[in-house]
Order: structure tokens, then sequence, then C-alpha cells
């Protein structure tokens, strides 16, 4: 597995971005991953998720994942984010955070 994780925009316009491959994460937290990626049915996700209105200030997130022969990529901003998809989302910026 593979993860593109990119958050941009926010109130300070701050970038957090990181790739995360599975394999280097302990199995514990690799498992945990693909639990958040099945239960948010990630790869049923469009490619692109919209808010409703004009949502300054909000996280824009852009995240490609790779895992067993497939590829998928999401944009989605803060205020159109699925609620199955915010776990993810939330892990993915814990991760990349202690990737800086």
């Amino acid at each position: 597995m593979r993860v593109q994780f990119e958050r941009t925009g926010g109130f300070a316009g701050i970038c957090l971005s990181a790739v995360i491959e599975g394999d280097s994460l302990p199995e514990k937290e690799r498992s945990a991953l693909e639990n958040e990626i099945e239960a948010a049915g990630f790869f049923d996700l469009p490619e692109s998720i919209q808010g409703q209105g004009i949502a300054p200030d909000r996280f824009h997130y852009v995240i490609t994942i790779e895992q067993g022969g497939r590829r998928h990529r999401v944009e989605v901003g803060e205020n159109g984010m699925p609620a199955a998809l915010r776990p993810l989302v939330q892990h993915l910026e814990l991760l990349a955070r202690l990737a800086r």
C-alpha cells in the first residue's frame, strides 16, 4: 500500500503532505489504516467531492491510494467530506505530521 496525502488551505494556508508506505508502518498501524480505507469505501468514492457553497479558510485534501493493484485519487473539501472518510483523513494527517 502506498498513500500520497496532501492538505492545503486553512486559515494559515500551510500545506501538509506526505507519502506513506504501508510496508514501513508497524503492523498494527498498517492494519488500522487498511481498515479505515475499507470503512470509507475509498475506492468507490468519486474523484472529486464538492461541498455546499463557498468555504473560505477550509482545508482541501488530495488523497491517492495504491493498494492491491488498484489506484484511486480523491479530491475533497473539508465542508464536503463524507463522515465515513473523516477517520481516514484524521489518521493520514497524524502520519503526515509525524513524517515531518
